[in-house]
């Protein structure tokens, strides 16, 4: 697997799927782990795609609205035979968004998937602070965190 340090590298991109909506409790069928074959390493085009290499992915209770068929608010819901997502940490590999250069930290809404490439920033924040564990982000300088907060 590559790191992001080789310009045009193609790698392959293991990704969890959403196979189809859920009723009840959601079960390991209802996802598959499939792997893409040829994912190059560079934001195609004119767009403002921002390619990220997940470190850390997120696995939050907001996440079982998402898997039904009815809106669930702010996340709206995951699209069959689409990555799941959710919120994670991740190095920016490429970007075409002057927002965001190779090698920033960022954290956001990102795909379960080890590369993701993100169409805009929104959602996306740098992470300034590195002096502690990026894993925070998701936890308790997240949204898990900020919820928590708010509920004080």
């Amino acid at each position: 697997m590559a790191d992001g340090s080789e310009k045009n590298a193609v790698v392959s991109n293991k990704k969890v799927i959403f196979k189809d909506y859920v009723s009840g409790f959601p079960k390991e069928s209802d996802m598959a782990v499939t792997v893409d074959e040829n994912l190059t390493l560079k934001v195609a085009g004119d767009s403002k795609g921002i390619l990220v290499k997940n470190l850390y992915l997120s696995c939050d209770p907001y996440m079982r609205l998402s898997m039904t068929n009815r809106s669930s608010g702010i996340f709206g819901t995951y699209t069959p035979g689409a990555p799941i997502t959710g919120f994670g940490v991740g190095k920016v590999i490429d970007s075409r968004n002057p927002e965001f250069k190779e090698g920033d930290l960022v954290w956001g809404l990102t795909g379960w998937e080890e590369y993701s490439l993100l169409k805009s920033s929104e959602g996306l924040f740098k992470i300034h602070h590195t002096d502690i564990p990026l894993s925070y982000y998701i936890g308790i300088l997240g949204m898990p965190g900020l919820t928590a907060y708010g509920g004080l």
